[in-house]
């Protein structure tokens, strides 16, 4: 309840893997009238596809595995 409707929030989380809890974040998010801008993370795991489920916002991983 403290997020305001039309605030910007950038993301960012320790590893991408199926990017199940980061999606529903975002979900989350918007629900509450934000704006997701992009999602960071440490480490992604590329195998597991995360990205395609987090809708097309821009995604920045230092470590892809």
């Amino acid at each position: 309840d403290d997020v305001k409707s039309g605030v910007r929030v950038m993301m960012v989380d320790d590893v991408l893997a199926t990017g199940g809890t980061m999606a529903a974040c975002i979900g989350l998010l918007r629900s509450l009238g934000a704006e997701v801008i992009g999602a960071a993370f440490l480490m992604e795991i590329e195998a597991l596809h995360g990205r395609d489920k987090l809708g097309g916002i821009d995604v920045c991983s230092l470590v892809k595995c």
